[in-house]
C-alpha cells in the first residue's frame, strides 16, 4: 500500500491479512507479496502498515505465530489465523459484500 489517497479504505488491510492468511500461514514479507500479486500491483503494503496490522489483529486472537524456517532456510514469525480469526474473515467479508454493494448502486445512479 502506498501513502497515496487512493491506497486502501480505513480496516481493509486487515481483512486482506486475514484473507490471505486463510490461504495458508505464512511470513511478513510473504503476506505482502501476495496481497499485491493478488491484487495485481494496486496495493504494495509496506512494513510500516503490515507490522502494526499484524499486532493489532493478534491481540484481538484473529492470529497467533511460530517460527518457522522459510523456503531459504532463515527463520522467521510464520503469521497463522485462528479460529476466532476465521469467524471474523466471514463477517468482515460479508459486510465489505454489503457495502460494495450499496457503493456500486449509488454510482449507478443516474
Amino acid at each position: 500500500m502506498t501513502d497515496k489517497p487512493s491506497g486502501l479504505v480505513q480496516g481493509t488491510l486487515d481483512m486482506l491479512i486475514l484473507k490471505t492468511l486463510d490461504l495458508e500461514p505464512m511470513h511478513g514479507y510473504g503476506i505482502a507479496l501476495r496481497i499485491e500479486q493478488i491484487s495485481k500491483g494496486v496495493f504494495q503494503v509496506n512494513p510500516g502498515s503490515l507490522f502494526p496490522g499484524f499486532r493489532r489483529l493478534e491481540r484481538a486472537g484473529f492470529l497467533k505465530t511460530e517460527w518457522r524456517d522459510t523456503e531459504n532456510n532463515r527463520r522467521a514469525k510464520y503469521y497463522l489465523l485462528t479460529e476466532r480469526g476465521r469467524r471474523e474473515l466471514k463477517s468482515e467479508t460479508r459486510e465489505w459484500g454489503k457495502l460494495t454493494a450499496a457503493i456500486a448502486r449509488i454510482l449507478e445512479t443516474s
